[in-house]
């Protein structure tokens, strides 16, 4: 009991001002210069000095002819002193950036298929009202993302549960349908067909996710209800970078999601084959751990995903039902 109020007699009566004069003392080792380093009288940094010997119990100096050396338990405050000092300097520094429009870091996952549309332009509002915040972008498929969310490598995801115990770890929000498309480069043989079919794609090089992704998982799903076998030439590629060059550059098939592939189609690098796929695909998310805190940060931009994922939702509620480069002039 007597240590307990001894600690909040403590915590009460040291100031940081007692600690950036501890800090003077211990660079001058000296009091008249101590004082003035801190802007005080010296009768006033000699009372203060005591105050804090008092507080503690113990000198923490000893004054002799070379001028004032720290006490072995002085020390140890000293190094205390200095800690809580660099702290408070580097919170007020981190204050500032926030105050003139930075706050911290936010760190995403997120699938590829909502890279171009409600992450982009919640990415873009954030950094416009706040430029000096940090933000980060990792993973490209929803298996990745839901690693990278239990590795607590990023604060929140954008993706889908990939198995079904992922439900005790993790909360789902929906946000967004992701329509796939099957697609080829432009001088593809095929660029020009008026219909097809799974069968007749059969022989073609095909580009795909890896096995573990939701979107592989059902284009699987859809050969084996149509009767077929896994295309014989396939690159499994999580990246869609590299995936978009790799089409560009060879007579492969791909099957991706629209948002991903409308620039390219719109500007003629890529063509959409008459092919409806992976209609039952389930939308994307939000995914975050359960029960666990978000800094403001990320609640903030969660709370813009919301915004956009709506705004998207009563655009595509007011358009006709098209493929989507059409539906840009």
């Amino acid at each position: 009991m007597n240590s307990t109020c001894n600690q909040l007699a403590l915590i009460n009566r040291l100031k940081f001002r007692h600690l950036a004069l501890l800090v003077a003392l211990d660079n001058a080792r000296n009091l008249h210069q101590a004082a003035a380093e801190v802007h005080i009288a010296q009768p006033s940094a000699s009372r203060m000095l005591s105050d804090i010997e008092e507080t503690f119990g113990f000198s923490l100096f000893e004054r002799n002819a070379r001028g004032m050396q720290p006490t072995a338990l002085g020390a140890t405050i000293l190094a205390y002193a200095r800690r809580s000092l660099s702290e408070l300097t580097r919170f007020a520094a981190d204050l500032e950036i926030k105050r003139r429009g930075g706050y911290g870091q936010l760190t995403v996952g997120a699938i590829m298929g909502a890279a171009p549309d409600v992450l982009a332009m919640a990415v873009a509002e954030m950094k416009a009202e706040r430029p000096l915040l940090s933000v980060r972008i990792l993973g490209e498929t929803s298996d990745q993302v839901v690693q990278l969310l239990h590795r607590r490598e990023v604060d929140i995801a954008l993706g889908r549960l990939t198995t079904p115990l992922s439900h005790n770890d993790l909360d789902f929000e929906p946000l967004a349908r992701e329509t796939m498309r099957l697609v080829v480069r432009a001088a593809h043989p095929l660029s020009r067909a008026k219909t097809a079919s799974l069968d007749a794609l059969m022989p073609w090089p095909w580009i795909l996710q890896p096995i573990t992704s939701p979107a592989r998982n059902l284009f699987e799903e859809e050969l084996a209800n149509a009767g077929l076998a896994t295309p014989a030439n396939v690159v499994e590629c999580a990246s869609i970078f590299a995936t978009l060059q790799l089409l560009q550059n060879s007579d492969a098939v791909a099957m991706l999601p629209e948002s991903v592939v409308r620039d390219y189609l719109r500007a003629k690098l890529l063509v959409q084959l008459p092919l409806e796929i992976g209609k039952s695909l389930a939308g994307f998310g939000l995914l975050r751990r359960k029960e666990e805190p978000l800094a403001e940060p990320a609640e903030y931009f969660i709370a813009l995903l919301r915004k956009y994922s709506a705004a998207t939702i009563t655009a595509d509620s007011r358009t006709v039902r098209r493929p989507r480069e059409a539906t840009h002039p």
